[in-house]
C-alpha cells in the first residue's frame, strides 16, 4: 500500500533523527556530513531505477517472444536505459552488492570505488559524485548503519516509497534540516525554504523559455520551475536551464539534485564566482530566479571596475546588493523578468552609491514589484529579506502596460510557524500574493486589481520620487483599519485574567511534569 503524505514526512524525519544521531557518534559537522548522506541517497535513488528499468525490460522481451538465452545481451543496450532517463549502473556499483558488504571492513573505499564506475558510464555525472567516503574520519561502522538506513527505503514505481517525487521530499528535508543545523552565518546558503520558491515561480510563471540562476546553490529553483511548467500541463524541455555556483562541493550537489530529477541544465564547467567568472557572458535569459548571498562584502575586485553590468552606476564596493540586481538586469533578455530574493536593507539605502542606482533602476522604468516577506523564513539569517521583481519592455512584455507603476505587498504578517525558530508560508499565503502581482499585470479585463490597505498598493513613480525613491511596501500600502471592538471592558479585563490563570496553572503543570521526568533520570 502506497503511503500517505503524513507517512512520508515520518519517513524523512525519521531518516534524519538517524542520521544525526550517527553523525554525532562520528563527531561530524553538518555541513560535511550532508555531503557523505545526499551522495548515498543518490547513489540508492539511481540504483533503484536501474533495477526497476532492468525488469521492466526483462517482462517486455519476454512479451515479445525473445528467447530466454538471448535477453542477457538485451539488457545490456545502454539505449534501453538512457531513453527512459535512467542512468546505467555497472556491475560492482548496484547497491544491494555495496549493503552486502556493509558491515564489512573497507566499506568506504567501495562506496568510493561504485562512485567512480557510475561517473564513468554516465558522462554527465563526471566530477560530480562525491568520492571521499573512504576517509580516516568516516568510520565503517558507521558507513555500514547509514547503508542500512538508506537501503530501508525503496524508491521503485511499485515500492511504499515509490512516488516520482519522494526522493525529492527526502532530498529537500535534509538539504533544509543541514542548512538549519549548520554553524556560522554562511550555514545553509545553499538553500531557499522551498515556500521562498514556490512564491517565486508562482509569481513570475516561467512556461518556456530561458531560466537562469547565478547563485544557484542546490538547484531548487529549477527544480521548481519544472515543477510549475509541468503542474500546468507543459513539458519541462520548454526550459532551458542555465546555472552557476561559487562553492565546489554545492555545485556538484547541483548537479545531482537536477540529474536524479531528469533535468537538464548548463552549470558552467566547473564551480565559478560569478562576479570575476561569468560562466555564461553572452546569455540573455527570459526569467532570472535567485537568492543572492545577503549583503554580500568582499566581494569587488580591481578587474570590475569598469564593468558592462554597471549600466545603472557603479555599485557598492562593499556590498554587492546592487552589483547582483545589476548582473540580473544584465542578462535579461529584451523583454524578460527577474524574481529574486533580497536583504530588506536594500529597499532604503543610501550607503555610497546604492541610492542612486535604486533611483536610476526606478526612472528606467524596470522595477515591476517589491514584497515584505515575514521573518523567519530563511535557516541561515535573522536579517529581514524581500522579494525584487523586475521587468524589461513594461509596456507590453505578455502583459499590460506597466509603465510608471510599482506594485507594492507587504507579507510581513503571513505564515505560520512549523517550529519554535521557523516559519513557512502557507499555500494560501502564496495563492494571494501571486494571485495579486499577476491580476495587477494582466490583460485580461475581466481580472478586476484593487489597492487593499495594509495589504498591497500600485504606487505610481511620482508617488514613490516623494519618498525619495525608498522602497520599503510599508510606506505605500497603509494601514488595516481596525474593527471596532464591541465587547464591554469589563468583560475584556475578566476574560483576559481567565485566560492568563489558565496559562499560569498549565506552566505549573508542565514544571512538574518535567521535575518528575528529570529525577526518573537520577
Amino acid at each position: 500500500m502506497a503511503k500517505d503524505k503524513g507517512d512520508e514526512m515520518t519517513l524523512e524525519r525519521t531518516l534524519w533523527e538517524t542520521a544525526e544521531s550517527m553523525r554525532a557518534k562520528g563527531n561530524q559537522e553538518a555541513s560535511e556530513y550532508k555531503h557523505v548522506v545526499l551522495g548515498l541517497v543518490f547513489l540508492k535513488y539511481v540504483s533503484d531505477k536501474f533495477s526497476e528499468r532492468r525488469q521492466e525490460l526483462t517482462q517486455e522481451l519476454m512479451n515479445e517472444g525473445i528467447d530466454d538465452d538471448q535477453i542477457p545481451s538485451f539488457l545490456e543496450d545502454r539505449d534501453e536505459y538512457s531513453g527512459k532517463n535512467v542512468f546505467w549502473i555497472p556491475d560492482g556499483a548496484r547497491w544491494e552488492q555495496l549493503q552486502a558488504k556493509a558491515k564489512l571492513p573497507g566499506i568506504g573505499q567501495a562506496i568510493d570505488e561504485a562512485m567512480r564506475l557510475i561517473e564513468r558510464e554516465n558522462p554527465t555525472l563526471t566530477g560530480v559524485l562525491p568520492r571521499n567516503y573512504g576517509r580516516e574520519d568516516l568510520k565503517d561502522e558507521m558507513l555500514g548503519e547509514l547503508i542500512d538506513l538508506i537501503g530501508s527505503i525503496g524508491f521503485g514505481a511499485d515500492s511504499d516509497h515509490g512516488a516520482d517525487d519522494i526522493l525529492g521530499r527526502v532530498y529537500e528535508y535534509f538539504l533544509g534540516m543541514f542548512a538549519g543545523a549548520e554553524k556560522g552565518k554562511d550555514g545553509g546558503e545553499f538553500y531557499t525554504p522551498r515556500s521562498v520558491v514556490n512564491l517565486l515561480v508562482e509569481m513570475l510563471q516561467p512556461f518556456s523559455g530561458r531560466v537562469y540562476d547565478p547563485c544557484c546553490g542546490s538547484g531548487g529553483m529549477f527544480v521548481q520551475s519544472a515543477r510549475f511548467v509541468e503542474a500546468h500541463g507543459g513539458s519541462r524541455d520548454a526550459l532551458s536551464i542555465y546555472g552557476q555556483e561559487k562553492a565546489a562541493s554545492t555545485w556538484r550537489l547541483a548537479k545531482m539534485n537536477l540529474a536524479l530529477r531528469g533535468i537538464e541544465a548548463d552549470l558552467g564547467p566547473r564551480d565559478a564566482e560569478t562576479f570575476t567568472e561569468d560562466q555564461h557572458p553572452d546569455l540573455r535569459a527570459d526569467f532570472i530566479i535567485a537568492n543572492p548571498p545577503f549583503n554580500l562584502k568582499g566581494y569587488w575586485s580591481a578587474v570590475l571596475e569598469d564593468d558592462p553590468r554597471w549600466a545603472y552606476g557603479t555599485p557598492n564596493d562593499s556590498n554587492a546588493n546592487y552589483a547582483w540586481i545589476q548582473h540580473f538586469l544584465y542578462h535579461l533578455a529584451p523583454s524578460g523578468s527577474a524574481g529574486f530574493v533580497m536583504a530588506n536593507g536594500a529597499l532604503s539605502s543610501k550607503a555610497k552609491t546604492d541610492g542612486t542606482i535604486r533611483q536610476a533602476l526606478l526612472e528606467a522604468d524596470l522595477v515591476d514589484c517589491i514584497v515584505a516577506l515575514p521573518d523567519k523564513l530563511f535557516f541561515n539569517t535573522g536579517i529581514p529579506a524581500c522579494l525584487w521583481f523586475l521587468s524589461k519592455n513594461r509596456h507590453g512584455n505578455g502583459h499590460r502596460d506597466r509603465h510608471g507603476e510599482v506594485l507594492f505587498i507587504d507579507a510581513r504578517n503571513m505564515g505560520e510557524m512549523i517550529t519554535r525558530a521557523q516559519r513557512q508560508l502557507t499555500e494560501a499565503d502564496i495563492e494571494r500574493i501571486a494571485s495579486t502581482y499577476n491580476t495587477w499585470r494582466s490583460r485580461d479585463e475581466h481580472e478586476t486589481y484593487e489597492d487593499v490597505a495594509g495589504f498591497c498598493k500600485a504606487a505610481t513613480l511620482e508617488e514613490i520620487r516623494d519618498n525619495d525613491f525608498i522602497l520599503t511596501p510599508g510606506r505605500y500600502v497603509g494601514v488595516v483599519k481596525a474593527e471596532a471592538d464591541d465587547e464591554p471592558i469589563d468583560e475584556k479585563i475578566a476574560r483576559l485574567k481567565s485566560e492568563l490563570y489558565a496559562e499560569f496553572e498549565r506552566g505549573r503543570e508542565l514544571e512538574a511534569e518535567i521535575r518528575t521526568r528529570l529525577e526518573a533520570l537520577q
